[in-house]
């Protein structure tokens, strides 16, 4: 059969509407002799009996193991080229306490970039040492909590900021390290609004200015020039934006050493996933060695040694790990007139009790996701459904196309998975809706990494409630 009028080109009607891309799912997702799926051998009916619904769900093996597998990669592949690497992980990706702590075990780094960022990873009792901070507008507050508590490194994105971070370093008594983010011109290949290395944006400083500034921060004794550091985007399936921004960054570099030591050379993160099944990200390993062979390659055309590589990435260590569970409500079949042909098809509407409260990135950059039924298996003919949000904003789409068995009805547990990154993070209380609990599952057995925020809790936030 044809694929639906309705469906995108890349999107092909699958034989198993059923079946679990394994590129898409984390590495414990599975389903059950009964057709269930389940979650590090934890039954998705059980997790949504216990936590409710939308529940986030974290796979920790998956995650542990790629956090792990990333740094032994580079640690691996740039000692292989006569250097070292060091990986902080990312932690605007999704950040909790017990995440922080999973990280730091795989012998990770993390960056922060706000102060309750810091907070969250101080918690988990990291090593102020084995944190950076990030963010193009740091408050006062903000980078003097950073440097008063020892923080290894912070990303220096204005002008304006040398003054900041030398005035709390002063303060301190400290010699604060700092890397000079660079806006390097590169264009990576993502959403526009994914990108961050274009000309005309927020972040950091343009490459012809950068020499400037950092003789500004080699005339403060309280201060210690790390490096350059790069941030060309995020979602990125290629590593042809890298290598221009390490060339352009590598001529940069050598023209400051002649003033002085660039020991590192941050070239950030945004290494993409699989969100469908018709992504392909390219293996950790995989990474790394091109990584390596790109900055060793710079390095010998300008005959220098090759620097300590930095690398920040998050959503390729838990984006595969996370899956979102929902309770699907309605069922709605709206004909769609189909281009200009003058045809009409049916799209099936499949609304969950969640949406851009959990999930805001379909919304906001008009990704695309996956999605199966998971209390069950079934048999029924797929059929092209958009699964929608219960917000109210005809934007609240969870995922814009997929191919489910024709029979999903109200009651049916949907999981849409690779929601580890970004989608806790991004999470609000639109319409007044309760932020979702995040779970960890291992080896049979689940346990709350963040509680469910409840009604309660959003009232007490509220002033005009009486107390009683």
């Amino acid at each position: 059969m044809s694929a639906h009028p309705l469906a995108p080109s890349w999107l092909s009607r699958p034989d198993d509407a059923n079946a679990l891309a394994p590129t898409v799912w984390s590495t414990g997702s599975s389903r059950s002799a009964s057709g269930e799926l389940q979650i590090a051998g934890v039954p998705a009916s059980a997790l949504a009996a216990e936590y409710g619904t939308p529940l986030y769900v974290v796979d920790e093996t998956d995650a542990r193991t790629r956090a792990r597998t990333i740094r032994e990669s580079f640690d691996r592949e740039f000692a292989r080229v006569g250097s070292a690497a060091k990986v902080y992980y990312a932690g605007k990706a999704f950040l909790s306490i017990e995440v922080a702590r999973w990280m730091l075990d795989a012998g990770l780094n993390i960056d922060v970039c706000t102060g309750g960022e810091l907070a969250v990873a101080l918690a988990a009792g990291a090593d102020p040492a084995r944190l950076g901070l990030h963010g193009n507008n740091k408050s006062l507050s903000e980078i003097d909590r950073a440097v008063g508590a020892g923080i290894g490194a912070i990303v220096i994105d204005s002008v304006i900021e040398v003054a900041r971070v030398a005035a709390a370093a002063e303060r301190h008594g400290r010699v604060q390290r700092v890397r000079l983010r660079i806006n390097s011109g590169v264009h990576a290949s993502t959403h526009e609004y994914l990108a961050t290395a274009r000309e005309d944006q927020k972040f950091g400083i343009p490459l012809a200015d950068a020499a400037e500034v950092v003789a500004l921060i080699r005339s403060h004794a309280n201060l210690e020039f790390l490096g350059l550091h790069s941030h060309i985007g995020s979602q990125i399936f290629e590593s042809d934006g890298f290598a221009e921004a390490a060339r352009r960054l590598f001529d940069l570099h050598v023209a400051l050493l002649a003033d002085g030591p660039v020991p590192e050379l941050n070239l950030g993160g945004g290494f993409g996933i699989a969100y469908t099944s018709v992504d392909v990200a390219l293996p950790l390993d995989e990474i790394a060695r091109r990584f390596a062979d790109i900055v060793a390659g710079a390095a010998a055309e300008r005959g220098v040694p090759v620097p300590v590589v930095a690398i920040e990435p998050g959503r390729s260590i838990i984006g595969p790990a996370g899956t979102t569970l929902y309770e699907v409500g309605t069922i709605k079949d709206v004909e769609v007139s189909v281009g200009d042909t003058g045809e009409t098809a049916v799209r099936r509407y499949v609304s969950v009790d969640g949406g851009m409260s959990d999930n805001i990135r379909p919304a906001l950059y008009g990704a695309d996701y996956s999605a199966r039924i998971a209390g069950r298996r079934s048999d029924a003919e797929p059929a092209l459904v958009r699964v929608a949000g219960k917000h109210c904003e005809s934007g609240d789409i969870v995922v814009r196309a997929e191919y489910l068995p024709a029979d999903v009805h109200p009651g049916d547990l949907l999981a849409v998975p690779a929601t580890g990154a970004y989608c806790w993070s991004l999470s609000n209380n639109y319409n007044y809706v309760g932020r979702a609990a995040v779970v960890a599952v291992r080896d049979g057995a689940a346990h709350v990494l963040i509680r469910r925020e409840t009604e309660d809790d959003l009232l007490r936030r509220d002033a005009g409630q009486e107390t009683p």
